[in-house]
């Protein structure tokens, strides 16, 4: 088999790399996927409604990447949140911002703007290979082109393309296609790979209470070689029993890491069996993981009542109960109760609930430590990837001539909120204009 260019990922980059690439009349362009359909993480991710991109200031919009904020402003400007509705506009796909600034398709749904996307492909004379699982390069017969091989259930095919554009994904929801197992082949090839690492990702808290009478303090000095006491994950039996899978809703979150950056925020998340995911944790990921792996654990503080002060709490906690219930009064006066009330009780001694500065003090400031991300697989999305110098203006490996990378193939990160399918299009965009421009000029592109 053999076409100009062949493009390995059927997901956002993948796709908008193959509309990009085959905009000019004659230019054969197929794309190849280990599933047996396309946009698997992209329909899956947009099951509860799919968020396209963000409506804030494009100065806003870019800091969202961290450290690639750089190398994204350039990119964004080319093909950023403006332009990404105005191209599903073009598929008849309407869109609408919500309440939080996120922006999202009228009918909030993946599948239609997949199907439009598709038949779009099609009619520009895209073919889909599906169930075609790169596993190698090949040793090229013709000069100016590269050899795929891939796996198929049926046999092993080779390929012969004239550019080729990697964009398989990161690492997390391997079931959905994305394995990174192309990392360990473009490392042979001499290529710079950062570590693949977990990114919008929950946590995994130490046990809070790891004996009879032991508090979460006692256990973590445990950890750290203060006692013999063995290391457990997650919550209590009891909490977990009875608050695994609830939303902490309406609080906030403050935390500081060992360089000095900070993260304030209100929102909500999801204890877990093991500690802690959801919106809010996601949006403070990539900071929480960062200082776990210098230091080995992470402690962010939790506000279980974001729109009350600090005086307003201790003045409610040291009103009289009489013979009240202390869980009775906090619910008459601060409406704590179910989750909140619990996590106060599985973090705090029956001493320290007693005594209404402590109580205060933790009700606005509650110390939640972590001590490890969940696997990869699990995250949302991964960090790491082909580092950004390994790449030229086109997007193409400076080693590797003809070959592009698009996606979340590359070392970028994003929180969601419609960031990472943004860059992941910007990013495909770009890949495949250099694959065109590449073939156009007959490998005439330098590094």
């Amino acid at each position: 088999m053999q076409c100009d260019i062949a493009i390995i990922g059927g997901g956002p980059a993948g796709l908008m790399a193959a509309e990009t690439a085959a905009a000019t009349p004659g230019v054969t362009v197929h794309v190849f996927d280990a599933m047996p359909s396309v946009g698997r993480k992209f329909l899956l991710a947009g099951k509860g409604g799919l968020n396209l991109t963000h409506s804030e200031s494009f100065e806003n919009f870019v800091q969202r990447y961290g450290d690639a904020q750089t190398d994204m402003q350039s990119w964004l400007k080319a093909f950023g949140a403006d332009q990404l509705q105005h191209w599903a506009q073009g598929l008849g796909i309407d869109t609408f911002v919500g309440t939080s600034g996120r922006v999202f398709p009228k009918d909030m749904k993946a599948a239609p703007l997949l199907r439009a996307w598709l038949q779009r492909l099609r009619s520009q004379g895209v073919i889909f290979h599906m169930r075609h699982r790169w596993e190698d390069w090949g040793a090229s017969d013709q000069p100016g082109t590269r050899m795929l091989q891939f796996t198929t259930p049926q046999a092993a095919v080779q390929v012969r393309a004239r550019a080729v554009v990697l964009a398989p994904g990161g690492a997390s929801w391997a079931r959905l296609g994305s394995d990174g197992q192309w990392a360990p082949l473009l490392a042979a090839d001499g290529i710079d790979v950062a570590p693949l690492r977990p990114s919008n990702c929950g946590f995994d808290v130490a046990r809070a209470q790891a004996s009879s009478g032991e508090t979460r303090r006692d256990f973590l000095r445990s950890m750290f070689g203060q006692s013999d006491a063995s290391q457990s994950l997650g919550w209590s039996e009891l909490f977990t029993e009875r608050f695994a899978g609830q939303p902490f809703k309406s609080v906030a979150i403050a935390f500081t890491d060992g360089k000095g950056r900070s993260f304030q925020r209100r929102g909500e998340f999801v204890a877990t069996a093991t500690g802690v995911e959801g919106s809010l944790i996601y949006a403070v990921s990539a900071m929480l993981r960062d200082e776990i792996e210098a230091k080995g654990s992470a402690t962010f503080e939790l506000d279980l009542l974001p729109a009350i002060t600090p005086e307003r709490v201790l003045e409610e906690l040291r009103h009289p109960r009489g013979s009240r219930s202390l869980s009775t009064h906090l619910k008459s006066r601060l409406h704590l109760d179910g989750i909140k009330m619990a996590m106060l009780y599985e973090q705090l001694t029956k001493d320290e609930m007693a005594d209404p500065v402590v109580l205060a003090r933790a009700i606005k400031a509650l110390p939640i430590t972590l001590i490890a991300p969940r696997p990869i697989d699990e995250a949302i999305s991964t960090a790491g990837g082909v580092r950004l110098p390994e790449l030229n203006a086109h997007f193409m490996l400076r080693k590797l001539p003809g070959v592009f990378c698009a996606g979340e193939m590359l070392d970028w990160e994003a929180p969601t909120g419609g960031y990472l399918i943004t860059a992941s299009c910007a990013t495909g965009r770009l890949a495949g204009e250099g694959a065109r421009l590449f073939v156009d000029a007959e490998g005439a592109l330098g590094a």
